[in-house]
């Protein structure tokens, strides 16, 4: 009998998928493999699910040959707010093989969704502000903002202070508590996001707010602004900064509502502004001024979530992890 397996987040967990280096090492081969064609995805569908313009359906598929030999598609549902105990993003990839069609498996893979956008934001971080940083502000309590500050606690023990803001105060205790005392690094709360900013050198925006209110008072020389959430970012703010990166340009300036985006269909922003794209920060080595201020987009490529998914299940095959389902 034909089978595939399925993975839950414990059987992700423990197939690899908190593993730093090796999401880390993902993106960097991903992009290699999006630069020579090997790897590619098309625009998403997106799908509303009633007023609130944060309730979508999203059906993102992608490929990534090589090692990874993957085909597959991520289903989403994002919510703006939890409702009762369900988190508010809910997410599956499924995989097929790349080589022959042939069904690999499904991973529950909310969790991996945050690894990912974690991992591009640490590769980021590492292009654009290459001397290194003292102060982050983490603007945010939710899912990404945790994975954000498990990123910087693991791969950049060298930051002195992380600045933590959020708009309920008590939504920042358990991040501070799951970080525990086996750091270095201060971990300081704020009750206002100005004051969490004061000497930031890299500020990381993982907000769900559905209006912008980080304003062009947040860009200085040598600063690097990361937007990761929904939509915190002024358009003023983004005029304002010396460089504009992204992860990739793509169809999706179409739909998204990131800010970048929102900003480019309301005519106020040009593509031919944005400085550099992943491939060229991490393939081509572009680097900015050092006291350049600098404003990175993180939309969130579904090629990388693809090649995560096929990752841990390769590796989960390999030790019996997870349920094996009848696939005829």
């Amino acid at each position: 009998m034909n089978t595939i397996r399925h993975l839950s987040r414990k059987d992700a967990i423990e197939a690899g998928a908190l593993h730093w280096a090796a999401a880390v090492e993902d993106i960097h081969a991903t992009i290699r493999l999006l630069r020579s064609g090997e790897a590619g995805m098309v625009a998403e569908s997106v799908m509303p699910l009633g007023a609130d313009p944060r309730n979508k359906a999203y059906g993102l598929p992608a490929f990534v040959g090589g090692a990874y030999d993957a085909a597959g598609l991520k289903w989403t549902v994002h919510r703006g707010e939890p409702i009762g105990d369900l988190p508010s993003i809910s997410s599956t990839t499924v995989i097929n093989r790349l080589s022959d069609g042939a069904p690999v498996g499904s991973v529950e893979s909310a969790l991996l969704t945050h690894m990912r956008t974690a991992a591009v934001s640490s590769a980021a971080i590492k292009a654009l502000k290459p001397t290194g940083m003292k102060s982050v502000a983490l603007l945010g309590a939710g899912a990404h903002a945790q994975t954000h500050l498990d990123m910087l606690l693991a791969l950049f023990p060298n930051v002195e202070t992380i600045q933590l803001w959020n708009r309920t105060r008590s939504h920042l205790d358990p991040m501070i508590a799951e970080a525990g005392q086996d750091t270095a690094t201060q971990i300081l709360p704020h009750a206002d996001w100005h004051e969490a900013l004061t000497d930031a050198d890299v500020v990381i925006c993982c907000t769900s707010a559905p209006q912008p209110f980080l304003d062009k008072s947040a860009v200085r020389p040598g600063r690097l602004i990361m937007q990761i959430g929904f939509h915190e970012v002024m358009f003023e703010t983004i005029a304002a900064t010396d460089f504009i990166t992204v992860d990739l340009w793509g169809d999706f300036a179409n739909k998204s509502a990131k800010s970048l985006f929102q900003m480019y269909r309301a005519g106020q922003f040009s593509p031919e502004r944005v400085a550099a794209d992943l491939p060229a920060l991490l393939l081509d080595g572009w680097q900015p001024d050092a006291d350049a201020s600098l404003y990175f987009s993180s939309f969130g490529l579904n090629v990388f979530d693809i090649a995560f998914a096929a990752r841990v299940l390769r590796r989960a095959n390999t030790l019996n992890i997870g349920t094996l389902l009848p696939s005829i």
